[in-house]
């Protein structure tokens, strides 16, 4: 800490007064009067220049109020702790400068929300301040939108004007400002319109404060919005104001609440001016924060490295001088878009590297436009194409083949190391790596909620400090104390960032430490390595972030081995495509001609299809000669023409049979049960329980966006699961009904199945309802029951529930419940029957059609479409048989397991892995939601399962964004291993 003697000379009653609000990305400054009126305003980003940045706007108030020298300052703000600290200021937390300021200039406010640059919070004012802030992750904060506008390629001004225009609002995730990316890239390249995808990131980042912050408490009243974002994005406001129902107010002057606060706080301190602008331009900041080793000792080592990574090398052959056969392979990529172009003897011709602004088609085209004017003797004999954009790439210009991610990269790994074992490829915002036992891909890592590992990561912090990535990757080849910033949030590392420049970090240890932090997301986060040994011995890396020598040597000094970067390490999927399409020996090409491109066209239209339950949101891409690609479609129905083969789907059965159950008129009134968690499995029992007693049983509908948004504003952890989320707009909607008494009981125990030591529900699923009665404040003025039962104990249940039902109606007899209860375990078992019956019938059938079966494992609720987001049917088209655990479960007895096997569910799943593990045509993929703890401990039990028996194990985990992409790539992926596996053992016996 830096400390000075002040002289002072005090002029009571004539002070002015300075506050400072040090936010994570802006400089907010305001001078007072001795009447407290704004005299002074400054905002602007300091580009993480603090202490610079205060200084010139000390000297600025200086030249502005020549006559004062001495006033009352205090500092505020998410990164102002450091600086007050370190200046001998006073200093003033952030929520109170707020509440400060609110109560002098808007009394009345009932709550703030203020959104910042990478912080959120919203204060509740009455009945005693409560606050709410974000905390490891900055999603949905203005550093989120500036990301999302660069991804789109227009100004922060540009994003707000277009999504004044927007017809539609997309689901996107803001609860990673990287990987939000995910949900918005394959939208781009389908064609999405940008104003609909502006005005979709607005909406995207008022769900995250609400469902992140508000955590079960409702919004109402007088609202405040504050901060930049709220201040300078009019459509921002208009989307909170739409979504929670209110006229929320934007102050004068919203940006300077906290500075004001600050300014008006009774912690200020009397300061003199020059001496505060002379200590801060004279101290010196010694260097205090955690290091890492240099990556190399010297430049003859860095010399060594390169000359070693040199020698893997694919070579380029002179595109003027060849005439013949040619292949070509793209890579519509995540950010980018890349394209080779390989002769006979598999050396590049030609390739290229750019960014995808948005929409690949217009690149492509020019890319073969160029190649065909310029290369007349190439002919292109055949072509693949592979990456997000794969699908509108292929219908745009007839590429002959498409090819699954995992396959071209794989396949161009094998021409550097035909032994290879472990590829791993970091993209703009995607990581996949996957394992590769006996020739054949044996498991796939994707990321799947953070991207804080991928290029992106660095190439935000590159732009953020003003250099471009090339050049900030070099800065820190030689640091010599690299910043150990371990991992984190990628936008929320901009703290770390200026926290370590603070403590005298230079940027070429702040750019190596970026690197070394890719490196350890990817290993500890991604893949979760145990250690070095457990991923391979013959490693190769790939993508366009290890084009990084910074990151490469993080990579290899973290395993402590040597691996094989490929000199095309950015083009390996597009060289991998080409590869492939070179091996399927086609007599001739698909691909659209010269004189095909010279009339190509491109049009892009949205619609909201209604062919389905689904009504998912279309993007109609029409090419020339009315060809279409139709993109976000979740089933076949809105593709004219497709081919429909047998659809054997167990989640369509399931939830068809559940529809039987409709309401019958009873004297008794009506009965409201949500359809959510475990009455996907028990609506037979209680339907026909209810039923029985003359209560006419009301559901709520199948799960959709709008139930989802129903119920936001009264869930109280964004953490909790997707389908527990999903209780509370179930429960709204049955309140909206206008039903008078609900029913969602709690149940610790299941029915006992004799699979497991226990029969216990989850927790979530066995208590839920507690939580619902904490938050759904409506409830109150219905028959909410919610009590505790046991199902799982037939006589007792018979007793408890006949009480129960005495507390909340008349002359319900016990013969009345005991006859209910005896119907209502009957059906419940038909229903159970009529399930196993019809995995035993689908299995037969798929059989008989050679057609390969997977068990898509989850829970009951699981067969949800919003919760499932139609991954069944998705299975379903690339002609694969789904069948559920439940349906094929009792067909093994009790499996040892290494964990206490206690819970119903869980134990269904390790008897559905157990039963298909000698069986050829069969294969697994369990789905997992964000947030459960237990899956945590099955998926490690399943993979173990599987795996000890020479099966693939694929996870795909879920919540409520229905971005299909990384779920496509997963089941493709095993899809093709599988292909490769028969194959292999094909050619093995010939």
């Amino acid at each position: 800490m830096c400390s000075r003697i002040y002289s002072i000379t005090i002029r009571i009653g004539e002070i002015m007064r300075i506050g400072l609000d040090v936010g994570s990305t802006t400089l907010k400054c305001v001078v007072l009067d001795s009447r407290d009126n704004l005299v002074f305003h400054s905002y602007e980003r300091h580009l993480s220049q603090i202490s610079e940045k205060t200084c010139l706007l000390l000297k600025q108030i200086k030249e502005k109020f020549p006559e004062e020298q001495d006033f009352r300052i205090c500092i505020s703000g998410s990164a102002g702790m450091g600086l007050a600290e370190y200046y001998d200021i006073p200093f003033v937390q952030e929520v109170y400068a707020t509440r400060i300021s609110i109560s002098k200039i808007i009394p009345n406010a009932d709550i703030v929300i203020e959104l910042g640059g990478e912080d959120a919070k919203i204060l509740f004012l009455k009945n005693g301040m409560d606050v709410r802030m974000n905390g490891s992750c900055a999603g949905g904060t203005g550093a989120f939108i500036d990301q999302m506008a660069t991804l789109l390629n227009v100004s922060l001004v540009d994003l707000n004007e277009m999504a004044k225009d927007h017809n539609k609002i997309y689901t996107i995730a803001s609860r990673c400002g990287v990987f939000a990316k995910s949900d918005i890239q394959p939208l781009l390249n389908q064609g999405a319109r940008k104003e609909d995808i502006a005005a979709s990131i607005f909406v995207a980042v008022v769900n995250q404060t609400i469902a992140g912050l508000a955590q079960g408490r409702e919004i109402g009243g007088q609202v405040v919005y504050l901060g930049g974002p709220l201040t300078f994005f009019s459509e921002l406001k208009k989307s909170f104001d739409k979504i929670l129902g209110v006229n929320g107010l934007c102050p004068e002057n919203s940006l300077y609440f906290v500075a004001m606060g600050a300014a008006l706080s009774q912690n200020s301190e009397l300061k003199n001016i020059d001496e505060l602008i002379e200590n801060i331009q004279n101290s010196k900041v010694e260097i205090n924060y955690a290091t890492s080793q240099p990556l190399f000792k010297n430049e003859e080592e860095y010399d060594e490295f390169v000359t070693r990574h040199s020698k893997e090398m694919v070579k380029y052959s002179n595109p003027d001088a060849y005439k013949g056969n040619a292949y070509l392979g793209i890579d519509a990529g995540s950010t980018t878009v890349k394209m080779t172009l390989i002769d006979d003897n598999e050396e590049i011709l030609y390739s290229d590297y750019l960014s995808n602004s948005g929409n690949p088609v217009p690149i492509v085209k020019d890319f073969l436009m160029n190649i065909y004017n310029k290369y007349p003797y190439i002919k292109l004999k055949s072509s693949a194409v592979t990456g997000y954009g794969e699908e509108i790439i292929k219908n745009a210009f007839n590429i002959d083949f498409g090819v699954v991610e995992t396959i071209a990269h794989f396949t161009a790994a094998k021409k550097f190391k035909p032994d290879v074992d472990f590829i791993i490829d970091i993209g703009g915002q995607d990581i996949k790596c996957f394992k590769i036992r006996n020739g054949v891909i044996d498991n796939i890592f994707l990321n799947e909620a953070c991207s804080s590992g991928c290029g992106s990561f660095l190439q935000t912090f590159a732009g953020a400090l003003g250099y471009s990535i090339d050049d900030f990757a070099k800065l820190g080849l030689f640091a010599d104390k690299p910043v150990d910033l371990g991992s984190r949030c990628t936008v929320f590392m901009n703290s770390s960032v200026k926290q370590a420049q603070k403590d005298g970090a230079t940027i070429e240890n702040i750019s190596a430490g970026l690197s070394m932090s890719v490196v350890k997301n990817a290993i500890y986060k991604v893949i979760r390595a145990s250690s070095a040994e457990s991923l391979g011995e013959n490693i190769v890396v790939q993508g366009g972030t290890f084009h990084n020598d910074v990151v490469l040597r993080a990579f290899e000094k973290e395993l402590n081995k040597d691996v094989v970067r490929p000199n095309i390490s950015g083009l390996m999927g597009a060289y991998g495509a080409a590869l492939y399409a070179k091996g399927k020996n086609k007599e001739e090409s698909t691909i659209l001609s010269l004189e095909d491109l010279s009339n190509f066209t491109h049009k892009v239209k949205a619609v909201t299809c209604g062919l389905c339950s689904n009504h998912c949101r279309l993007t109609i891409n029409t090419f020339d000669g009315n060809r279409k690609y139709i993109g976000g479609n979740r089933c076949e129905r809105p593709i004219k023409h497709k081919k429909i083969g047998l659809k054997l789907n167990m989640f369509d059965y399931k939830l068809s049979l559940l529809s039987e159950y409709k309401p019958q008129k009873g004297k008794r009134g009506k009965i409201g049960i949500p359809m959510s968690l475990n009455m996907y499995e028990l609506l037979p029992f209680w339907h026909t329980f209810f039923t029985e007693l003359d209560f006419e049983v009301i559901t709520s509908p199948t799960s959709n966006r709008d139930i989802y948004l129903k119920g936001q504003h009264t869930i109280p952890s964004d953490t909790v699961c997707f389908p527990a989320k999903l209780v509370h707009g179930h429960i709204e909607y049955l309140l909206d009904a206008g039903v008078d008494t609900i029913f969602y009981p709690c149940l610790t125990y299941n029915l006992d199945e004799g699979k497991g030591d226990n029969r216990y529900n989850c927790p979530v699923v066995a208590y839920y309802p507690e939580v619902i009665k904490a938050n759904v404040s409506r409830l109150d003025k219905v028959n909410f029951i919610y009590d505790y039962l046991g199902i799982h104990r037939k006589k007792d249940f018979e007793k408890s529930i006949h009480k129960i039902l005495n507390n909340y109606f008349e002359d319900i007899s016990f013969k009345e419940v005991k006859k209910a209860v005896e119907l209502s375990f009957a059906e419940y078992d038909s229903y159970m029957n009529k399930i196993h019956n019809k995995g035993m019938e689908i299995i037969d059938l798929a059989q008989k059609n050679n057609m390969p079966i997977i068990v898509l494992a989850g829970r009951p609720y699981h067969i949800d479409p919003e919760i499932n987001h139609g991954i069944a049917k998705l299975i379903n088209e690339f002609g694969v048989a789904v069948i559920s655990e439940d349906s094929i479960s009792q067909n093994v007895d009790k499996v040892p397991t290494n964990v206490l096997n206690q819970w119903t569910y869980h134990a269904r799943l390790y008897a559905a892995a157990k039963y298909i593990t000698d069986k050829p045509n069969m294969n697994l993929i369990q789905l997992v939601s964000f947030g459960c703890g237990l899956d945590a401990i099955t998926s490690d039990e399943v993979k173990e399962l599987l795996e000890s028996e020479g099966k693939i194990y694929t996870q795909i985990k879920i919540d409520e964004i229905t971005n299909l992409g990384a779920v496509k790539i997963r089941v493709r992926s095993l899809l093709a291993a599988l292909e490769q596996g028969k194959e292999r053992i094909y050619n093995g016996k010939n």
